[in-house]
């Protein structure tokens, strides 16, 4: 039987907010067995990019992101954001490590192309994950904290959007793990009414999510969340939910499956 893993994954609205993140990593501490945080950190990137004369240019929710404004998501991920994750976690005990995508080559991606006339410029989508690599260090008692930032294998660090980031570590540990991937958000869950934070969906499967979808339901950022949660069921992962960040115990929130 296989050990099980949880992944956690935490959008930048809670990282950057000290009370929920104090929170959320009090709770991800107590997670029993082998654990790992994907962070995101968008905010936190647009403000330092503002303050350096940089702007921020978005399409579809997604970061334009061109020479500069790589430096400055490389900083902020996998510096700032990420090393206070993980000096945060020390102090509380988790043995924890930062990574990109480029350290032990665990995430291996192509600069995404230009379709239907947009350049995301330096954009990864994510072609392997070194599950195994990265097995190996959750063995040896360390808890990754991944940034998502990915690299190409030439050299070049790529902006990879974290849900996916996410998805793709559950993947690669699939073979290795039980794995339960958590999204945490604002939210309780998906909702029915995005005005009523109690009308939680329990459940999605595939067949609901395109009915979800076409009468307006699902719509904006949350699609292609439950696409990475899909697919990674698909992939072999045992369970995926997505839930308030306060309830990272897996017992509440939307559950997806096939």
């Amino acid at each position: 039987m296989k050990k099980r893993i949880t992944i956690i994954k935490v959008g930048g609205a809670i990282v950057e907010d000290e009370a929920q993140l104090t929170q959320l990593l009090h709770d991800f501490s107590a997670i029993e067995g082998p654990k790992v945080l994907v962070h995101g950190g968008g905010r936190r990137a647009t403000a330092i990019a503002s303050k350096l004369g940089i702007e921020s240019k978005m399409v579809n929710g997604r970061r334009i992101t061109d020479a500069p404004m790589l430096e400055v998501v490389t900083m902020v991920y996998g510096g700032l954001v990420n090393k206070n994750i993980v000096a945060r976690l020390q102090a509380i005990g988790i043995n924890a490590l930062g990574l990109t995508g480029a350290d032990i080559n665990c995430l291996l991606s192509h600069k995404r192309p230009v379709k239907d006339g947009i350049d995301y410029g330096f954009v990864g989508d994510v072609e392997s994950v070194d599950g195994k690599a990265l097995a190996a260090l959750i063995e040896q008692g360390i808890t990754p904290i991944m940034a998502p930032l990915t690299h190409d294998g030439m050299g070049n660090i790529l902006n990879t959007n974290a849900d996916t980031i996410a998805a793709e570590t559950a993947k690669g540990l699939a073979p290795y793990y039980d794995v339960t991937l958590i999204y945490c958000f604002e939210k309780n869950g998906v909702l029915a009414n995005p005005d009523d934070d109690n009308s939680v969906i329990p459940l999605i499967t595939h067949s609901d999510f395109e009915r979800l979808v076409a009468d307006g339901t699902v719509a904006g950022g949350m699609i292609p969340k439950i696409q990475n949660a899909l697919s990674a069921i698909d992939a072999g992962v045992e369970r995926v939910i997505i839930t308030k960040a306060n309830a990272i115990d897996g017992k509440s929130g939307t559950m997806i499956k096939e």
